[in-house]
């Protein structure tokens, strides 16, 4: 372990300790400060803050994407790569209070697989139940760490489940060929396999008594995180105006339709809108939805979106792009919650980490 130092964040007032060895994410979420966080791989940005006071910082590897040259040298920071070497202060751009201050412990577990049926040609169902410890608690939306067998490396996947007393969750992974964990996932993973996994991770959570309408932009295996919310948006009773826009390529891409038709009735105002973006193929040839770019559809079909809360999930080019076309219809940049789902080892991939 290496020496500890005190970073203070504004305009919030709080403070923690960072041993050198830590990112200064980690410290925060292992004290239950719940920083606005993405892919902790230095690649979505999403934790980008800056430094008010004190210089010395070393990093690990990151995009420049997220953190280009410029804005280091004028004082940006990227809290999932930064290790501090003295005290700092770091002034939050993406903060959101009550999501700071209900944070929840990070908590390490084994799970045991109970099932992976595919969903599509290359996602994944899969279910896991808790093993040992007892309980690892979670809000709806955020996601879980997987250690990748023979290895010490981790995957990140957001859950599709609501907290429940089982401690069964539910994952929706997109395989890739050289995949190091979905790999694993497609080729040998087995029922009964165990696995090494610590959570909760990400900030991908409903703001709570809030009744503007919600707006939920989703692609590939960003349905998991939405679906969560869905689901625990039925269970709770909330009573809000949503609309989610999910994009695939074709139609053999769609998954998880009859469980959102049924979740539809639950929800008090809700509807579901799936596009394709290439419709022309064999397995679309009954299509009669939408088509197109999820970007396209959305302003299509939205007009004035003042005043609502969007949430975004998917691969980083969709969820940039759905970023720009919610706020030209009206939707402040505070409003709008994401989780850019990189790849590891590409600088801009599709999903959760593969």
């Amino acid at each position: 372990m290496g020496d500890k130092h005190v970073v203070r964040f504004e305009p919030v007032g709080i403070e923690i300790e960072v041993d050198e060895d830590q990112t200064i994410l980690r410290a925060a979420a292992e004290q239950g400060v719940q920083l606005m966080h993405g892919c902790k791989e230095g690649q979505c940005s999403a934790c980008k803050s800056f430094v008010l006071e004190g210089d010395d910082i070393e990093y690990d590897k990151y995009s420049t994407f997220a953190l280009p040259d410029y804005e280091r040298e004028e004082g940006s920071t990227l809290l999932c790569r930064a290790h501090p070497y003295e005290d700092l202060v770091i002034e939050l751009l993406n903060y959101d209070e009550e999501i700071i201050r209900s944070g929840l412990p990070l908590t390490k577990g084994t799970v045991e697989v109970v099932g992976c049926e595919a969903v599509t040609h290359d996602m994944r169902h899969l279910t896991v139940k808790l093993v040992e410890p007892s309980e690892i608690k979670f809000f709806p939306g955020q996601y879980m760490d997987f250690v990748v067998p023979g290895t010490e490396e981790t995957r990140s996947f957001s859950m599709a489940n609501t907290p429940n007393r089982d401690g069964v969750y539910e994952f929706v992974i997109k395989i890739y060929p050289d995949g190091l964990f979905s790999g694993h996932l497609a080729d040998r993973l087995q029922v009964g396999d165990r696995l090494d996994v610590e959570a909760p991770f990400g900030t991908f959570t409903l703001r709570q008594n809030r009744a503007t309408p919600l707006v939920f932009v989703a692609g590939g295996a960003g349905m998991a995180p939405v679906l969560g919310l869905l689901r625990a948006m039925a269970e709770g009773g909330v009573e809000r105006k949503a609309t989610f826009y999910y994009g695939a390529r074709t139609a053999g891409d769609l998954c998880f339709e009859k469980e959102i038709a049924d979740l539809a009735p639950q929800l008090s105002d809700f509807r579901f809108v799936p596009a394709l973006s290439e419709p022309d193929g064999p397995e679309s040839a009954e299509w009669a939805g939408e088509t197109g770019l999820i970007t396209d559809v959305v302003a299509r079909h939205e007009g004035d979106l003042k005043g609502a809360d969007a949430y975004v999930c998917g691969p980083p080019p969709m969820v940039d792009a759905a970023i720009a076309t919610l706020t030209q219809l009206g939707v402040s940049e505070d409003n709008i919650f994401y989780d850019k789902f990189t790849t590891t080892g590409e600088q801009e991939g599709e999903d959760g980490l593969s």
